[in-house]
Formats: structure tokens, sequence, C-alpha cells
């Protein structure tokens, strides 16, 4: 029993350690000036919430073009 309860602890502390992969998706709207906007959900997969961050901000932008400007924003869900 004595050497059963520090197996148990560093069983909980590596679990505890560990990130966890999850499914992400991100959901990006677009507006150009004199537009309408969409929306649009695009899955990410399975991944660290950080790397899923990284991967969604990436994909915010604007443009201009003469007196025209288009922009997509996301955000993680």
């Amino acid at each position: 029993m004595k050497k059963l309860i520090p197996m148990i602890a560093v069983a909980a502390l590596a679990t505890m350690f560990t990130s966890c992969k999850k499914d992400y998706s991100c959901t990006c709207t677009s507006s150009a000036s004199g537009s309408t906007t969409s929306t649009m959900k695009y899955p990410l997969g399975k991944q660290k919430k950080k790397d899923a961050e990284s991967a969604c901000k990436a994909m915010n932008t604007n443009v201009t073009a003469g007196s025209m400007t288009a922009s997509v924003s996301c955000t993680l869900d």
C-alpha cells in the first residue's frame, strides 16, 4: 500500500501536465465597404488551444484598394 500511493501521485501529476488536443473551429466575418457582411465557420481540427488561436488569428486581414476596404475578422470557437 505504501508503494501504491506514490505511484498514483506520479500518475496524477503526469496527466495534469499533458496538454489536451481538442477540435476547434474559427468563425470569420467578412465585410467590404458598401457591401453586406458574411460569416463562415472553418474547422481547424484537433490541436492545442494555443495553436488553434494562432491559426485563427492568422486569418484576420484588412485590404484597401482605392476607396474600397475589405476586412475579415475571425474568432476561435
